[in-house]
């Protein structure tokens, strides 16, 4: 969700996602609410961080609660790593309603950190505005 919000702030940004442990596809639900937002999921797939670990990136953030403790090193360079942890909403457990409910309380909160993140971070080192 969050490598969905960042692409929707600017379609410059190189952005990717993966995970410690990645799952087979990308949860029904997480596609499901961010269609509410009218950004488009479906074809992600998810990676594992073993790929990426020795690229250099600008920032690299991890978002499970658990996956600041769990995350390699990246032997790249990397200028900021941040973590902003949400709880894994895969997890949720209670009927169909209280389990998308869960997916969009945290698909709410990705929005409003990694906005505030395009905004005050990112967005300012960026030579021009997006298009």
């Amino acid at each position: 969700m969050a490598e969905g919000f960042l692409r929707s702030f600017d379609p410059r940004l190189e952005v990717h996602s993966a995970g410690t442990s990645p799952a087979s596809g990308v949860h029904p639900k997480a596609v499901a609410v961010m269609r509410e937002t009218g950004i488009d999921i479906s074809a992600a797939r998810p990676r594992a961080v073993d790929e990426f670990l020795s690229r250099p990136f600008d920032y690299v953030v991890t978002v499970c609660d658990h996956a600041n403790e769990t995350c390699p090193v990246f032997t790249g360079s990397v200028r900021q790593r941040l973590h902003i942890g949400f709880e894994d909403p895969a997890e949720a457990r209670g009927t169909d309603e209280e389990v998308t409910g869960k997916f969009r309380k945290v698909r709410d909160e990705i929005r409003v950190s990694f906005a505030a993140l395009y905004r005050d971070e990112i967005a300012p080192r960026m030579s021009t505005p997006p298009m």
